[in-house]
Order: structure tokens, then C-alpha cells, then sequence
């Protein structure tokens, strides 16, 4: 064999294995932090893992989780809005971001002004269970009676503050009532009364009370979703009997202000790719709920729109916290 065949296939074979390999400046790459302001294992959790798993292929860059949970998702909000501008540390947010903006009387961060917008990830509805013997089995009948005795019944709120207990007020000051709120410390201690029988009624997540669908352990009332569930078939949404009523938390992902057009470009479309596939959208169905994701400036003016909403609800419930 001549040297010229050994040169050729000698570079043939180095091309073939570079195209397989991260380049040397994408190895190079300090890896992209994704910050939770929430507990491991929980939806929010699984959501950053998810989309981690995904950008990091994408991206061809080491993407890691850091949870740092406390004060409703505000300690890792302030963490993203004081980083770098680089966007190799981001925030995986919830609906509390948005209601943060009115609940707490100061924040360490302009919700608008300190952070980048990048996508939102997913939309996840809940549903309105009650306790086994409650007297009403559907929302209309449920509206009836509180109109009759307002302040009677009792509505379970997994966290102050939470979309769970933004969905409760939302109803209320939709359907015209008002029940006596009960707070507890997260949705689990909450639903475990209202099986116990200690509460009347509670908004809850779909991954919480779907082992609890088919038995007459609680009731199914309605779903906060614009149309039926295909988890609780039997549970008809709420804004069929309240006109135009629909609650859901939502999940997405931010940068802190002054990033570069064109790394928050890149990571939209990482985003946007990555929540696209089937990996990806398994993790998000068992939650009840959707794929959505939009452009940097689609949600800088959902988040816009939804401070605004959430002032309303809040000044509703009266609730404020330092």
C-alpha cells in the first residue's frame, strides 16, 4: 500500500471520529447551571432535570442541577439575577415567581428588570377534590351551598403563596364565594386531612391525587383546565359551570439581565428542541400536563401580563409576606 493511500485513509478515519466527538471549544466550556428554587423530587425538580438532560446534548455542554429551595423560590432567583452574564448559571422558575412580585412586600430583585426571559417549559393544570362525605359532588353544587353559608367551608392550601393557592382564590373570587383558607406546609400534609376528613375541600396537584381516582377515598370535583383531563375523565373542568375559569402553574426558565442576544437565542432554541422531544414530554404527562415553551420576548410579556394578573388575586386573599 503506497503512502498516500495510508495518509488518505488516516485522515478519513480522523474525520470520522471528529464528527462524533465534541469539538475542543465545546469541551472546553465551563458547564451551564440550572438553579431550583425547590426541594428535590419535586415537579419543578423534575422539570430542570428533564430539560438538563436534553440541553446538555444539545448544547454539547455539561449542564448540572443546584437546588436551592427557601422564602417561595426567591433565594434562587436573587442567586441568577447577581451571576454572570455569561448564561452558564439560569433559573428554573415556577408560578411563584410571578406571585412573589406582589406577596412579598420587598424583594432583593426586579422580577422584570433582573432577569432574561428564556422560554417557559410547561403548564400544569389541578384539580378540586373534596373530602369523601362532602355534601356536593359537582362545582355547581359546591357554589350553591358556599353561597348559602359563606366562610363555612374549609379550603386545604398546600403553601402560602403557591399556584395551588392562588388556583383556591382565583375560584373564589370567580365563582363568587369565599371559604375559610387553612395553610399547611406543603400539599402532602394537606391532602392527608382532607382524606382524613379534617378539611373540606382542596386544589391539588394531578400527580398527588391520581392513586386516589377510582376509590371513594375523596371526591373529584372539577379540573382547572380549559377542557377535560384524560387522567380524571369522570371530573369535569371547573370553567364549564364558572365561565372562562382556568388556572395552571407554569414552569420556565430565565437568565439574569444583560445576557447576549445571541446566547439567549442559543438557548431558546435548545430549549424549544429539547422540550420537544419524547423523553421530555413523558416526564411532563403524568403531571397532567403540556409542553409549551415560546420566544425570549413571548415570555418576558406572558411573565408581564401575569404579575398583573397575580396582584389582583393576592390583594384578594390579603396574605403578604416579608
Amino acid at each position: 500500500m503506497s503512502n498516500r493511500l495510508i495518509c488518505a485513509g488516516l485522515l478519513g478515519a480522523i474525520l470520522s471520529v471528529s464528527a462524533v466527538l465534541p469539538s475542543a471549544s465545546a469541551a472546553e466550556q465551563p458547564p451551564l447551571k440550572l438553579i431550583v428554587g425547590a426541594s428535590p423530587g419535586g415537579t419543578t425538580d423534575r422539570v430542570a432535570r428533564g430539560i438538563a438532560q436534553e440541553m446538555s446534548s444539545i448544547l454539547r455542554q455539561t449542564v448540572v442541577v443546584e437546588n436551592r429551595p427557601g422564602a417561595g423560590g426567591n433565594i434562587a432567583a436573587d442567586a441568577v439575577a447577581r451571576s454572570a452574564k455569561d448564561g452558564n448559571t439560569l433559573l428554573v422558575s415556577f408560578t411563584s415567581f410571578t406571585v412573589n412580585a406582589s406577596l412579598y412586600k420587598k424583594l432583593p430583585f426586579d422580577p422584570e428588570k433582573d432577569f432574561t426571559p428564556i422560554s417557559i417549559l410547561a403548564e400544569v393544570p389541578s384539580v378540586l377534590v373534596a373530602r369523601k362525605d362532602f355534601p356536593a359532588s359537582d362545582v355547581a353544587s359546591l357554589i350553591q351551598m358556599a353561597k348559602k353559608e359563606p366562610g363555612k367551608y374549609t379550603f386545604a392550601i398546600g403553601g402560602v403563596g403557591s399556584s395551588l393557592h392562588m388556583a383556591t382564590a382565583s375560584f373564589e373570587m370567580d365563582a363568587g364565594i369565599k371559604g375559610l383558607s387553612v395553610p399547611y406546609k406543603g400539599t402532602s400534609p394537606a391532602l392527608q386531612d382532607l382524606v382524613g376528613g379534617q378539611v373540606d375541600l382542596m386544589f391539588a396537584s394531578a400527580v398527588n391525587v391520581m392513586p386516589f381516582y377510582g376509590t371513594d377515598r375523596i371526591k373529584f370535583l372539577g379540573v382547572t383546565s380549559p377542557g377535560p383531563m384524560k387522567q380524571f375523565p369522570s371530573a369535569a373542568p371547573i370553567g364549564d359551570t364558572v365561565k372562562g375559569f382556568t388556572s395552571k402553574a407554569w414552569f420556565g426558565m430565565f437568565g439574569p439581565a444583560g445576557m447576549s442576544k445571541e446566547r439567549v437565542d442559543q438557548l431558546n432554541r435548545a430549549v424549544v428542541e429539547g422540550a420537544k422531544r419524547e423523553s421530555f414530554v413523558k416526564l411532563i404527562e403524568p403531571e397532567g400536563g403540556t409542553v409549551v415553551t415560546n420566544t425570549p420576548e413571548e415570555f418576558a410579556e406572558f411573565v408581564r401580563d401575569d404579575i398583573k394578573r397575580y396582584a389582583k388575586i393576592v390583594k384578594f386573599t390579603g396574605v403578604t409576606a416579608d
